[in-house]
């Protein structure tokens, strides 16, 4: 059972890369298992910042690259600007075998997991790097590894679940050369690209694959901490591993065109790895740069699909049998937006201004990409069989 609410308790991951990437975001596309990967950081050295006098984030126009000498000298750029990124966790020790105690003496910080970050800004003092969510959730502390070899402990500014992108902070004096962003949306069918990073963990660091441009603007279904969700990608067969998360697609210009993210995990498949596209990408950074989180209408609910719901439930909350999509409130949190409206659990949610709502993710998708924080909406939904209309204004959580 899922949550509306964007973040939920961080689970503590489990040892080792192979099982760090068992761990992360799971979700299904044609049949197969859909898997979040530590991966590949990537960047680019063009440029001592990517952002305009403002502060913004500026994406650079790129030439067509046609050759894979372009993509060579592309590389050439960028490998000072790849970094790992190492989530660290505390774990309890007993030394006499029975429980742990909690105690600064019986506690030890042991990697979790690792991937890969990509520096897209270097100020006078702080330097920030781009990665996923996935990669630093529920670490105690993060640490960088630079390219030199040297490791040291990064701030986390921001994180976002959903689009599972986070922001780090280091301190400019450990940086030589800073990422450049390219436009996403000008990619081709076919294109050369390239996945940058740390495969496996840090003993293989800037590791090249190189690949084309599978697909683009595909959506595909994910499965985050803070609830289902569909991810916007590119498609790429350029091979993406564990320890490549976070890390970066670059175009022949060597430009910044995708975070890698997540590749299908089957017995069989192969050359089907995901990236975040930069247009994506970008909006979200800059928002966790400016408020350490990506603020979404919130309305404080449990939510489950219909269609996950077994016959006897579907009769216990009333509703009729031709409706047979929708997303169902499984509890609703008191002083929430939804207790107000008064909303209780059982109701079943099946449009939103006009919108089919098929399903939680469609749910969610509405609210947080066509509506906007103080937004008056409409949801249709029934209660004991019956249709009902409530309007509601969006707002913000409070924290």
């Amino acid at each position: 059972m899922e949550t509306e609410e964007r973040y939920s308790a961080p689970q503590k991951k489990e040892k080792g890369f192979m099982k760090m990437a068992a761990a992360s975001f799971t979700g299904v596309l044609a049949g197969g298992t859909m898997m979040f990967y530590l991966s590949p950081a990537i960047t680019d050295m063009t440029a001592p910042s990517v952002s305009d006098a403002a502060g913004n984030i500026t994406v650079q126009p790129a030439s067509m690259a046609a050759s894979s000498k372009d993509l060579v000298s592309a590389i050439d750029a960028v490998d000072e600007a790849v970094v790992g990124v190492v989530n660290l966790q505390a774990q309890q020790l007993n030394l006499f075998g029975g429980p742990a105690v909690e105690t600064s003496d019986t506690e030890k910080e042991q990697e979790a997991g690792t991937g890969s970050g990509v520096i897209f800004k270097k100020g006078e003092k702080t330097s920030y790097i781009v990665t996923n969510n996935h990669v630093v959730e529920g670490a105690d502390t993060v640490e960088v590894a630079l390219a030199g070899g040297e490791r040291v402990e990064a701030k986390l500014v921001g994180a976002d679940a959903l689009t599972d992108l986070a922001v780090l902070e280091i301190s400019s004096a450990h940086v030589t050369e800073v990422a450049e962003f390219g436009d996403s949306s000008a990619l081709k069918l076919g294109e050369q690209v390239a996945a940058i990073g740390n495969p496996l963990g840090l003993d293989l660091s800037s590791t090249v694959t190189e690949g084309i441009v599978s697909g683009v603007d595909r959506s595909v279904p994910v499965t985050t901490s803070a609830g289902e969700w569909e991810l916007n990608v590119i498609q790429t067969d350029a091979a993406i591993n564990p320890g490549n998360s976070g890390g970066a697609l670059i175009n022949s210009a060597g430009q910044v065109v995708g975070i890698n993210s997540l590749k299908i995990a089957e017995s069989g498949v192969e050359g089907l790895g995901f990236a975040i596209p930069s247009e994506d990408a970008i909006p979200v950074i800059e928002e966790l740069m400016e408020k350490g989180e990506v603020q979404r209408p919130y309305l404080g609910v449990g939510l489950e699909d219909v269609s996950a719901l077994p016959t006897h439930a579907l009769q216990q909350i009333g509703l009729p049998e031709t409706v047979t999509a929708g997303t169902v409130i499984s509890q609703v949190e008191t002083g929430s937006p939804a207790d107000k409206a008064g909303f209780e659990a059982g109701d079943v949610i099946v449009a939103v201004n006009d919108t089919t709502v098929g399903s939680t993710a469609d749910f969610r998708k509405y609210l947080y990409n066509e509506a906007e924080i103080g937004d008056k909406v409409v949801i249709k939904f029934y209660r004991d069989g019956k249709k009902k209309t409530v309007s509601l204004t969006l707002s913000a959580q409070s924290r």
